[in-house]
Order: C-alpha cells, then structure tokens, then sequence
C-alpha cells in the first residue's frame, strides 16, 4: 500500500450541495484527521466551528480536521500543510478533501497532482466526487458543458435534492448523466447523509498503488460490473446507488444520442495479443499529442510482451501516469485471469474508429 496522503477531489456545479455534503461529513468521526482545502473559509461557513487558528491561512476544527485556505498555488498549499504535518503544528494528516469552486475544471488539479514533482508521492490522488442538483442539474447539464466535464470526468457522483422531485426527474438526469460517464457509481444523497466509506479510499487514479480492484477501476466502480438489486440486504451494496444496470436504460429512455451530449462518449478497445511495451508508449504519446484537448480520461489494462504481467495505463487529456504493474490481472466471468488488454476512453468530439485508426499503426487491429 502507499504511504502518500490520498486526496479526493469534491467538485460540482455551483449550488449543487458541495458545501453541505463536506459539512455533514467533517462530522463524522471517520473523517478525523482529514485536511480540508476550500477557495475561501467564508464559502464553508465554517466560522462557528473554529477552536483554533493555526495562521493565517489554516484553522483546526473540533472533529480532528484541519480546514485551510488557497488563495494561490495549489502546489505551495499543499507543501505547505505537508510541512506543519511533518513539524507537529497541526493534527497528523490522514488524507486531504479538496472543495473546488462551483465553475472549476478538476483536470488541473489532476495534472498537478500526477505531475508536480514536489506534489507526486506525497500525495495521491484518490478520486473525483462530483455532486450534481436533481432540481436544476439536468438544465445545467444540457446548458453548459462545465458540469457536464465534472460529470464525465468523476469517479463517483452524488446526486442531491432528491427529496425535491419526482422518480422521473431522476431518471431523466441519470440518463443525461450516463451520456457523460458510463461507469461512475452513482449515490443518492439527501440533506448530505452518506457514510465517508462511499467517497473516500476509492483508489480510483492508481490503482496498482492503492490496491484496488482492477475490474471495478476500469469499470469505474462497483455498480458498473454485476451488482445486482436483488443482491439481498446484507451484500454490502448500497441499495440508493442506481449504478451501470439502471443507468444504460435511463440513457436509451431519456438522454440525448446514446452518449453524445455535449459531443462526449465513452468507448473501449481491446486487443487479445500482448502489446509491444515501446508501441504502446508511442501510440499513448502520439494519441495525446493529437487529440489531448479531446480525450478526458484514458484508462487501461494491458499485457506487455515478454513481461507477461498486467501493466495499468491512466490519462487525463494530455497527461498519462507512468505505467506501474497490477498485482494480478482482472478476472473474466469465469473466473479466469482475463489478459486481453483494454483500454475505456472518454472523449470529447472523438470517435473511437479515429483513435483505432490512430492505434492501428502501433498496436495492430482490436478484436473489439
């Protein structure tokens, strides 16, 4: 397991319950120990619950958090409360909650993290939550392509308010939601109820560091491959998720063009054959050369030549990881080490025969 401190990125469109889901869960005693990163404290409201002031920029909250302030770069904030980590000053930090602005792109925020050199390693980039209002979301989404990259580009999202409109007004914004992102694991959350466990410790950006399950991280979560509603009551299985299953027949029923709102899709390509470990690093670098500004996210898992081990690939837009090594390969529906290599892209007005195409010179011809 990784030492580095893992963060979650909580973003969503302006109003959609970011500031209630964080409140409601900096109460609860699993959180203690989180450092919480806001634009502005007067944003959180948090002055009531201050016992402490750290400096200017850092206070200590009752529940065994640390709130603070970034009013710069997010790089020196972060080396920042690393630092008074390290020299005592405030509570030992167990992972980090990062609240972006209701307009916030969170793919800076993930280049940084997966390419600072001062940043990597010490932190961990854990996952994107991304709230989303059942009243006004399904508007803005159609509206305005900002939340609709928060969605596409999300790990897990939390649908608000749903004790505000009707059965169908929810599936009708989960259908526009799975246009987006087929695989994020959708929570219905109410007055920002939820346990941490549903947020934090997803593994969701490296998942040969943290562990995760190799299926469900290129999936995009546990509801994407074969949680069933009829699971019974004690499964572990959260029975408020309306995950992949229900999420592809509200997406035929109401979304636009099966996945082409805003011109994003999601698409995979496999291959049966190992890949030669150059080629592939050729064809990642030139596909995000091309098309960077294109591609959301790129996530993979495939077999190299010769080394006969499951490598894991991860890209957001122009920045890949490094590849790193799984610990075992996912399994197929019988059980068996599936070794073909996949890859799932989302995209923005690219289709998956141009990266095939794009592919086809370094890898060969996809089976799928």
């Amino acid at each position: 397991m990784s030492s580095a401190i893992p963060i979650t990125v909580l973003t969503g469109f302006l109003g959609s319950g970011k500031t209630t889901l964080l409140r409601r869960l900096l109460q609860d005693p699993a959180m203690a120990g989180t450092a919480v990163i806001i634009n502005e404290f007067g944003d959180v409201g948090l002055d009531d619950a201050l016992v402490e002031k750290a400096d200017e920029d850092t206070v200590l909250l009752p529940s065994g958090c640390v709130c603070c302030a970034v009013r710069g770069d997010l790089t020196k904030a972060l080396a920042k409360l690393h630092g008074q980590h390290l020299g005592g000053t405030i509570p030992p930090i167990r992972r980090v909650v990062l609240e972006t602005s209701g307009l916030a792109d969170p793919t800076p925020i993930a280049h940084t993290l997966m390419t600072d050199e001062g940043t990597f390693r010490v932190y961990q980039l854990d996952g994107i939550v991304t709230t989303v209002d059942a009243q006004l979301g399904a508007k803005q989404i159609a509206e305005q392509f900002e939340p609709a990259k928060q969605i596409a580009l999300a790990d897990r999202i939390v649908i608000t308010k749903t004790d505000l409109v009707s059965a169908a007004d929810v599936a009708h914004l989960e259908g526009m939601i799975r246009a987006l992102n087929k695989g994020a694991e959708m929570l219905h959350i109410v007055k920002g109820e939820t346990a941490p466990a549903r947020l934090i410790g997803l593994g969701a950006h490296e998942p040969a560091l943290t562990e995760a399950d190799p299926v469900a991280w290129l999936d995009g979560g546990a509801a994407a491959h074969g949680h069933d509603d009829t699971c019974g009551p004690d499964c572990g299985h959260d029975h408020h998720d309306h995950g992949h299953r229900h999420g592809h027949h509200h997406a035929h029923g109401h979304a636009p063009a099966h996945g082409h709102l805003h011109g994003v899709s999601s698409f995979s390509v496999i291959y049966d054959a190992p890949l030669d470990g150059n080629a592939l690093s050729l064809a990642l670098q030139t596909l995000a050369a091309a098309y960077g500004d294109k591609l959301l996210r790129v996530k993979g898992i495939v077999t190299i030549e010769k080394q006969m081990k499951p490598f894991v690939v991860h890209g957001v837009q122009h920045i890949f990881y490094p590849p790193d090594v799984l610990k075992d390969w996912p399994k197929n529906a019988s059980g068996e080490p599936d070794k073909r290599s996949r890859f799932v892209v989302i995209a923005r007005e690219l289709e998956r025969a141009t990266v095939v195409k794009h592919f086809k010179p370094f890898l060969g011809e996809p089976v799928g």
